[in-house]
């Protein structure tokens, strides 16, 4: 029996990390609009709850408290740390944070850039220096003498011990190999003994467009202990229709921990999203639950008020709070990408 255990999103946090972008490279040409859209995000975490926020310096701490204080964020919930960065991505990079016994740890789970980027060697550093600042231990993973890669937009739990990931991004044998040579039983054992996990469920393809290769926060999520919300696609023309098809009755023929079968909503997608020639992975399962709300990416897409509406009722004690993510999307990622959450005490 593992001492660890995997929080769900759901439960009482103690703060948000996010990281300020300093630099327009993962959203080119769009990175004014971009990091306004970034303040209001924080604004809107800082109403009910600690934003730990990332800058490289304190001359960028500077300027961002600025445009905060411009934006009428409350500057009370904001900690900063500096930290140097090459992104933003918190939910992939940083750690995550999991109760081991009475005790949180932060788990350093080996950022490699997704298996596709060369350029992540100053984010292999935030981990350890979360955990610095937090005042938590820091353990980094290995599996067999070997360290293990992970990205925290590849798993969700329902802190109950059953786990959602996908076979794409984490047992394609060629494309973004994380950890060459690991099957389902191995990557199970890891779960099991670093996040308390019992039971996974494996989802197929991700959406077209997400370069993480199948990150299982743009496909679905848990909304509670029973129920998970799944996108899909009702255009048979549209080349996301047949894998979120698969996916959801992959969910249908699911079992929990404790052996029950899961509740299903569905999401919807939004319209086919382009830009600059590019589809991009844009999904409304890419929510964030924080304190009292969960914070739901929009395209100014007719579906929006759909999706919405279907995550009222999927959370209806929480006060569901729109965040336009059509300039955020250009990164190929919104606000779950954006953020980890960092569980109570």
């Amino acid at each position: 029996m593992s001492d660890y255990r995997f929080p769900a999103e759901w439960e009482h946090q103690e703060g948000v990390l996010l990281c300020f972008p300093h630099n327009g490279n993962d959203w080119p040409g769009k990175y004014e609009a971009v990091k306004w859209d970034f303040v209001e995000f924080i604004k809107k975490v800082a109403r009910v709850e600690i934003v730990f926020l990332v800058v490289i310096d304190a001359a960028f701490e500077a300027r961002v408290n600025e445009w905060l204080s411009i934006a009428d964020v409350n500057l009370k919930n904001i900690r900063y740390i500096h930290q140097k960065t090459n992104r933003s991505w918190m939910r992939d990079s940083g750690p995550i944070i999991v109760k081991k016994g009475k005790q949180r740890v932060a788990l350093n789970f080996n950022f490699n850039g997704w298996a596709k980027y060369s350029n992540y060697r100053l984010d292999k550093h935030v981990p350890s220096g979360i955990a610095d600042i937090l005042g938590l231990p820091l353990e980094t993973v290995h599996y067999r003498n070997k360290p293990f890669v992970l990205e925290g937009g590849a798993i969700d739990s329902n802190g109950k011990g059953t786990l959602l990931t996908s076979e794409e991004c984490l047992l394609h044998p060629k494309i973004q190999v994380r950890n060459s040579g690991f099957n389902r039983e191995m990557y199970e054992e890891v779960f099991e003994h670093y996040l308390g996990i019992r039971q996974v469920i494996w989802l197929g393809d991700g959406i077209e467009g997400d370069d993480t290769h199948g990150h299982i926060d743009d496909l679905c999520r848990f909304v509670n202990e029973n129920t998970i919300v799944t996108v899909v696609e009702k255009s048979t023309k549209d080349r996301n229709h047949a894998p979120l098809k698969d996916n959801l009755a992959r969910l249908r023929k699911a079992r929990l921990a404790d052996g029950k079968q899961p509740d299903i909503a569905e999401l919807p997608m939004p319209n086919k999203l382009i830009f600059d020639g590019l589809r991009l992975p844009a999904s409304y399962a890419n929510f964030l639950i924080i304190n009292s709300t969960v914070l739901v990416p929009v395209f100014n897409d007719p579906n929006d008020r759909l999706a919405l509406d279907t995550l009222s009722v999927c959370f209806p004690k929480r006060e569901i709070i729109p965040i336009s993510a059509i300039n955020l999307i250009w990164g190929f990622g919104t606000l779950h990408c954006l953020s980890q959450q960092i569980p109570a005490k």
